[in-house]
């Protein structure tokens, strides 16, 4: 256990400001300044460096309801991305302690290092209820000198989320790959819209070489490689702006190679086939969200981060896209948390499989994936042997 010299700025006043004027006092969490986004809270009650990490919490203020964050500090090890993606971090209490073997530096020295303006010391409590009762909406963190009139002004001048397309804003710039763990069996692109870490781990442990290609990669370079799998990752921003998968997701699925595709991937798969997307009022966020198998007939507890969703019907059925057919249900609200096409190898959920963090219930998907592109090359044995 160890604390450093430097921990939250108790004479540093720091304010968060929303759009609907409510205001919530506190102090400097991380760097000093100015910070704008929509705000959301996570339930989760660990995990606050893979969340502080997640590409898909890009332009969002998040605010833990857990009360006491920074207790283990940060490693080097549970990053998801190589730097923080949150515009802001909102808590009750920043532990100026980090107790852990593994820890490198106090939460508040990460954020401040990185330049992330957070705040703590915040009714945490009030402001999740606030924003469940009123929506996610557009907040601003400012020190205390700043004036309200002045903050509000800027806030309302920050674009919402609607029609956002950040996931091309986060992707990566060039091709990078991650080989196989042990024998390679198998080669798959993954469309990068704000990967995880972890979710490219979970693929080279099966035997996976994974590339992966940046949010704007044409489709023919996809098809030229002749991959065995195509995964469509997480990402920020409305799926309704980010049209650049469709061609793939047709085109590769049509001619038998599997695609799989989690929380923005799963909407845009949705889209490619005709479903629309809608925003949630507040969004699922946390790694405690319980999510029903219709297939397997059981409860998963899952981790999610989300703040839009693909519509269906209360037949089950998917408006725009019957030849997608519903597979995941969310026990909280209702809402479609996963689907699979009728013919083709085409599967996706909206919650985060690869549990980073959170717990391991659906991890099981990725053996699917694997599964599925074993089929296919097995198919493909048979008809040479055949032919």
């Amino acid at each position: 256990m160890f604390e450093l010299p430097s921990g939250p700025g108790k004479t540093r006043a720091t304010y968060l400001l929303l759009e609907d004027g409510r205001r919530f006092d506190g102090y400097s969490l991380g760097a000093t300044g100015e910070a704008l986004g929509e705000v959301v809270f996570n339930t989760g009650m660990m995990g606050y460096q893979e969340i502080l990490t997640d590409p898909s919490y890009t332009g969002q203020l998040v605010t833990m309801t857990y009360p006491l964050i920074g207790n283990y500090g940060v490693n080097d090890e549970d990053r998801e991305s190589e730097n923080p993606s949150v515009a802001g971090f909102i808590v009750r209490e920043a532990s100026r302690r980090a107790s852990s073997w593994r820890s490198r530096s106090t939460l508040h020295e990460y954020l401040k290092d990185h330049g992330v303006v957070g705040i703590t010391d915040v009714d945490t409590r009030a402001l999740t209820r606030h924003i469940r009762n009123r929506g996610a909406m557009r907040g601003g963190l400012a020190p205390a000198s700043t004036g309200e009139e002045e903050l509000m002004d800027r806030i309302l001048a920050h674009p919402r989320m609607e029609g956002l397309d950040l996931a091309c804003g986060v992707s990566t710039e060039s091709r990078y790959e991650i080989p196989a763990e042990g024998e390679e069996r198998f080669r798959v692109l993954a469309y990068d819209f704000g990967v995880k870490a972890h979710s490219s781990k979970l693929l080279a442990e099966a035997g996976c070489r994974v590339t992966v290609v940046p949010a704007e990669t044409p489709v023919d370079w996809i098809v030229d490689q002749d991959p065995d799998g195509i995964f469509l990752s997480n990402g920020p921003g409305d799926p309704s702006a980010v049209d650049v998968a469709t061609d793939v997701i047709l085109r590769l699925s049509e001619a038998g190679v599997p695609v799989f595709g989690i929380c923005l991937g799963h909407q845009l798969i949705g889209r490619a086939f005709g479903a629309r997307t809608y925003k949630l009022p507040f969004g699922h966020h946390g790694v405690n969200h319980p999510v029903r198998s219709l297939e397997r007939n059981r409860v998963e507890i899952t981790s999610q981060n989300h703040g839009f969703s693909v519509e269906f019907a209360e037949d089950g059925s998917i408006p725009g896209a019957p030849e997608l057919r519903t597979t995941h249900l969310n026990l909280y609200d209702g809402t479609l948390e996963g689907f699979e096409h009728v013919s083709r190898p085409v599967f996706s959920v909206q919650f985060h499989p690869e549990s980073a963090p959170g717990p391991h219930d659906s991890r099981h998907l990725f053996a699917r994936f694997v599964r599925m592109m074993e089929e296919r090359k097995e198919r493909g044995r048979s008809a040479t042997a055949q032919g």
